[in-house]
């Protein structure tokens, strides 16, 4: 496996550890602990959003030679995940604990299924069609 593709895997997992510090604040119904734990897991889900967009994406649709397929499948979830993250700020603000669980827990479900996708499936294509991946994902946290 590239460099560059663990430290994305990495990133998942961040963002994984952070959305159960966000569950597990939101069992203890303190919400001072629930807004910081969102906003870390806004901050981890950014930093992997932002180096996938602005620089695995586009090396893979320049390797492939157009920018439908996988790389449009994933920008979408990603968009879906922001919708997410702004309705459970919302409910952060109203601090509606059920609301914002609902919200979180389809959260957690969609970033599972995208996360398998883009690791079992999107990283791999990357890995076989983009030349010098390392160099292109060089330098990402």
């Amino acid at each position: 496996m590239s460099t560059g593709i663990e430290t994305l895997v990495q990133q998942h997992r961040g963002c994984d550890d952070a959305l159960g510090q966000l569950e597990t604040a939101l069992r203890g119904g303190d919400w001072d602990l629930i807004a910081g734990a969102l906003a870390r897991l806004e901050a981890e889900l950014s930093g992997n959003f932002e180096a996938e967009e602005s620089r695995l994406f586009p090396a893979f649709e320049r390797a492939i030679g157009f920018a439908g397929g996988p790389t449009s499948v994933m920008r979408h979830e990603h968009e879906e995940v922001r919708v997410l993250l702004d309705n459970a700020r919302e409910w952060l603000e109203l601090r509606d604990g059920n609301a914002l669980a609902a919200e979180i827990d389809t959260l957690v479900v969609l970033l599972q299924q995208h996360n398998v996708k883009e690791e079992n499936v999107l990283f791999p294509m990357c890995r076989a069609q983009v030349p010098d991946l390392d160099a292109v994902l060089a330098g990402i946290a």
